[in-house]
């Protein structure tokens, strides 16, 4: 796979990956405009802005902006994560024009008219009260806010029931001018694609301003553990356990990926074969990495039995801090070396994957990675650098647990909150 870079006539950065062997086309627009640029009293206004621009244009009804891409068989969609929004289609290659011209309208000529942003005000605090009945979504923001306190990292994506329901068009319509300049637009496309038709539709649209960075600062981790604990009538306890880890640009990251992989990312993975497997206390455990421009995250998250939760907390921090001391065998390595670039193969073999792993690549690091070069710093990884990277962790960043259960004892949990 090659990913080929280049600026249209205006200077707009693009990506294009073109692969003849498929009939489709995905295009995405990308914005470095996330949860994080936000202050707190325009908590989720980035994430209405998303909502809105499927909401009309100057040409194009709501609905006739979904009839369009759905009347040829494609799809239309965006998100909204913590430095970085994308508004995607795909559909048959020969669509390619149509995908850009709605895409485009829509980051360009969306209306916000009023009764619009009163009908959609209601779906996102029925979308925030939906997240309030998934417990797993619920202690996942628990932890958020104790990894980042005081920073917008640690506040949902979503914003708040209080936060959205004071976001005035006045608001929205700044938030929209401050973070969706259309110069500071990223485009990237995959599938049976020519570059120079892509070009061509863009046209002479201005682009190549700086890119945004984060620029409050975050507040060191702090020393000791950290508990959130909340009071639930569901059948079992929720677990999240976090840490912070490094930004996106150190080299650590692929060994810290590893350490994610060794420990929860499979079904041979350490913890699930313990915590699932031997003892039976979970149905699901899993881990995940996040990184951002300055910073990451590691996180263990876990459905218990309710009265074994401090045994599941102390079971897997015992897992953890064993890699810490005992590098892992060149063998286990191996296989989850294998195991990610294999999964990474796998995912690119799709168009709307091969558009995602360019905008991010460009969003996040100012460049596309060649998977082919990714493959080889994975493979480089020894097991001494993993070791190192699980004694950094828990070594120099606060741990943090959150819980939500019907009876959860939060002196129970901070007690067991620590690393063996």
């Amino acid at each position: 796979m090659i990913f080929k870079t280049a600026e249209s006539t205006g200077g707009v950065p693009v990506v294009i990956s073109e692969m003849p062997q498929v009939e489709s086309v995905c295009v995405g627009l990308w914005f470095p405009a996330g949860s994080r640029y936000e202050a707190a009293k325009d908590s989720g206004a980035l994430h209405f802005i998303e909502h809105l621009l499927f909401k009309g244009t100057k040409r194009r009804s709501p609905r006739q902006i979904s009839e369009a891409i759905e009347g040829v068989g494609g799809y239309l969609n965006a998100f909204t994560s913590e430095e970085m929004s994308c508004y995607h289609a795909a559909a048959p290659a020969s669509r390619l024009e149509l995908l850009f011209d709605v895409l485009l309208d829509m980051v360009e000529n969306s209306v916000f008219a009023p009764d619009e942003i009163e009908r959609e005000r209601g779906v996102i605090l029925e979308e925030i009260k939906m997240y309030e009945d998934q417990p797993a979504q619920v202690v996942q923001d628990q932890l958020n806010a104790l990894l980042w306190p005081g920073h917008a990292l640690g506040r949902p994506i979503t914003g708040t029931l209080a936060s959205v329901a004071k976001l005035t068009r006045r608001d929205l319509l700044e938030c929209r001018k401050r973070h969706y300049d259309p110069a500071r637009m990223t485009v990237t496309v995959a599938g049976r694609v020519e570059s120079d038709a892509v070009l061509r539709l863009l046209g002479r649209r201005k682009g190549g301003a700086a890119p945004r960075t984060p620029r409050r600062t975050l507040k060191p981790a702090g020393k000791g553990p950290v508990v959130a604990v909340v009071k639930k009538a569901i059948e079992q306890t929720h677990l999240a356990i976090g840490l912070r880890t490094v930004p996106r640009h150190d080299p650590r990251r692929y060994a810290i990926k590893l350490l994610s992989v060794l420990l929860g990312e499979n079904m041979s993975s350490r913890l699930f074969q313990l915590i699932r497997e031997r003892y039976g206390l979970a149905y699901s455990i899993s881990t995940q990495v996040s990184f951002f421009h300055d910073t990451g995250s590691f996180v263990v998250a876990a459905g218990v039995e309710n009265e074994k939760a401090v045994q599941a907390l102390r079971m897997t921090l015992k897992t953890i801090a064993a890699l810490a001391v005992k590098a892992p065998s060149a063998s286990e390595l191996r296989r989850a070396q294998d195991y990610i670039v294999g999964q990474m193969y796998l995912g690119l073999e799709s168009t709307a994957n091969q558009m995602m792993w360019a905008g991010e690549g460009m969003i996040g690091y100012g460049a596309v990675l060649d998977p082919h070069e990714a493959a080889r710093r994975i493979s480089k990884v020894t097991p001494a650098e993993v070791r190192e990277a699980a004694a950094f962790l828990i070594g120099r960043n606060r741990l943090a647990v959150a819980a939500v259960g019907p009876s959860v004892d939060e002196a129970a949990i901070a007690q067991a909150a620590r690393f063996p």
